[in-house]
């Protein structure tokens, strides 16, 4: 479908004397009044629409308008939703953390992978901590296992500035057993229809030499004494 701005003359809007007209299914119309437009409009039930103002004569446009805004709509909220859901989060460790803090924020974590997003998990050095950059490498690679069950590693940690970085992405869920286990009984079913629908072998004929009905023989003279 031809994009059209969400900014756009409709009907009465639309005063110029002639336009080029494309049609409800996507025809070229042509070139005709803007009054003859309006009345194949009326009598269609829909709008005339300009979409597009810049061509000579302008381009305009036989639609349903108020489907065609609330699709619009519909269709800016999915990719609102879509590009929330490629969002990148982000939590940050200490090298220094207690048990319970790393509980928690792995929490945080666990809760942003559950809902789709990645998540950049850092750990900040202080001073001379820099020159201990297994134990920042030693945290990352606990979060990974602890939350081995619904995300994975992108890649290795890497250092960047004073921080070691490491990003989680949301491991594929498998399929439930359950299922699994109907498609399975779904499966041999239809295996089965088919089976019982094939044409049965056919049975083996007979020899024709064997059934074939044996000509008359004449009998033997008898033996004289």
């Amino acid at each position: 479908m031809m994009n059209i701005a969400k900014d756009h003359k409709v009907n009465e809007q639309i005063r110029v004397r002639q336009i080029r007209l494309i049609g409800g299914e996507g025809e070229q119309v042509g070139i005709i009044d803007t009054r003859d437009a309006m009345n194949m409009a009326r009598e269609a039930g829909m709008d005339l629409v300009m979409v597009s103002p810049q061509a000579v004569p302008p381009v305009c446009r036989l639609l349903d308008y108020g489907r065609f805004r609330y699709e619009q709509q519909q269709n800016e909220r999915e990719n609102r939703k879509r590009a929330r859901g490629q969002e990148v989060k982000a939590i940050k460790f200490r090298v220094k953390i207690d048990g319970h803090d790393f509980n928690t924020k792995t929490g945080h974590v666990r809760r942003f992978l559950e809902e789709g997003h990645k998540v950049k998990v850092t750990i900040m050095f202080r001073g001379r901590e820099r020159t201990h950059p297994e134990l920042g490498e030693r945290i990352l690679v606990r979060v990974a296992e602890t939350l081995a069950d619904i995300g994975v590693p992108e890649s290795n940690p890497s250092m960047m500035g004073m921080d070691m970085n490491m990003i989680m992405t949301p491991r594929v869920a498998p399929t439930p057993r359950k299922e699994r286990e109907d498609d399975s009984e779904m499966a041999a079913t239809t295996l089965s229809g088919a089976a019982a629908a094939a044409p049965a072998e056919a049975a083996p004929q007979p020899d024709a030499q064997a059934t074939a009905p044996k000509a008359d023989v004449p009998a033997e003279a008898p033996t004289p004494a």
